[in-house]
């Protein structure tokens, strides 16, 4: 597991703490994977099953027949290496794992309500653990009153304790950092508590 039952109950302590400072909600998500890659296996077995006949042809006497049985052969066993997570995941671009992250956080950020509090002071903060990627979303009534450095020097803790796999202490430290700063933008009020305080896994 990712996080176990005690991490879920820091975390989420650590947000209702954060939360007495600030009219602010925070929120925190933490995906598994943010897309099961399923077309790159057969992509790649594809790229490998096309090269496989050129050194066949070239250095055997090997039949036209038989050449393409081997290809069929390359294409199947190709495609099943490449299905095994990690091998999936580490072929599988840098760019295309970044925006698959992107996508989600964004529709974590609608998806738990963040979008729609009183005060449009809520902040989400993202972890997607297979791509090593982690974000904060902060709504549209804290622009201009916290920059993107103050947003970018509140993730670095969490990113630290993500590649160490220490993603609960990430999350609470940031969720720290992200308290300081909302109580300077967005200072108690009489919103209550609008979001649940807890950490989304899915």
């Amino acid at each position: 597991m990712l996080l176990t039952e005690q991490d879920l109950d820091a975390i989420a302590q650590a947000i209702g703490k954060a939360e007495q400072k600030t009219s602010g909600e925070i929120v925190c998500a933490l995906a598994r994977r943010a897309s099961d890659y399923a077309y790159v296996p057969p992509l790649w077995a594809a790229f490998f099953a096309l090269v496989s006949p050129w050194p066949l042809a070239e250095f055997t006497d090997l039949s036209a027949k038989t050449i393409y049985a081997a290809q069929i052969g390359v294409f199947i066993v190709s495609a099943l290496i490449v299905s095994w997570p990690p091998i999936r995941l580490a072929l599988t671009p840098r760019l295309v794992k970044k925006r698959r992250a992107e996508r989600v956080a964004i529709e974590q950020f609608f998806s738990r309500g963040i979008s729609g509090t009183k005060g449009r002071t809520g902040v989400l903060i993202f972890v997607s653990f297979a791509e090593h990627y982690a974000r904060i979303i902060a709504d549209e009534g804290l622009n201009g009153k916290i920059s993107d450095a103050e947003w970018k020097a509140a993730l670095e803790p969490l990113l630290t304790c993500l590649a160490q796999r220490r993603c609960a202490e990430g999350f609470v430290v940031t969720i720290d950092e992200c308290a300081r700063l909302l109580a300077r933008a967005a200072p108690p009020g009489e919103e209550g508590d609008e979001l649940p305080d807890k950490v989304y896994v899915s």
